[in-house]
């Protein structure tokens, strides 16, 4: 799997405002490049040709809520980091979200900053770990089938 989008954050709220004060934040304080978005189906466009190593959605948007946009991301890129967030608390969204869409992290409004950022961070190297685990697995099915092809080579060979 080719990992097109490590160090890149996409933010996915209906409010500009909140969607711009993460980017700012993140802009500033970190080396990762952000990207906002106002509509979900906006960002699902280029969710998948850029395959962001966080995804950082609110909750509550009109057309599609949160959930439902990151259960989508997660079909297109199961190693991405999901995080919900919302100014809705409550157990029962947080489960349904960890269950449907394979949520990382739920991160209520108001945030902090410096939680905001080590969540990202601690984000963005999950997907590392299992992009390079992906890539791991991908070469030690190759070097299996690279022996197994030995072997038969082998047996046709002294039969």
């Amino acid at each position: 799997m080719e990992d097109k989008g490590q160090g890149l954050v996409f933010v996915v709220d209906d409010e500009e405002m909140v969607a711009l004060a993460i980017q700012s934040f993140l802009q500033l304080d970190t080396d990762y490049g952000v990207r906002t978005f106002t509509s979900p189906a906006a960002a699902l466009e280029v969710v998948e040709l850029e395959r962001p190593g966080v995804i950082i959605a609110d909750f509550m948007m009109p057309g599609m809520d949160g959930i439902t946009f990151l259960r989508h991301c997660r079909d297109v890129d199961p190693f991405g980091t999901r995080i919900l967030l919302t100014g809705y608390a409550g157990k029962e969204n947080a489960i349904r979200a960890i269950n449907e869409a394979g949520l990382y992290y739920y991160l209520e409004k108001p945030w902090s900053n410096d939680h905001l950022k080590l969540v990202v961070r601690n984000g963005m190297e999950r997907s590392a770990l299992f992009n390079e685990l992906d890539t791991r697995i991908a070469a030690l099915e190759d070097a299996n089938q690279e022996l197994e092809d030995l072997r038969r080579r082998l047996i046709a060979a002294f039969l």
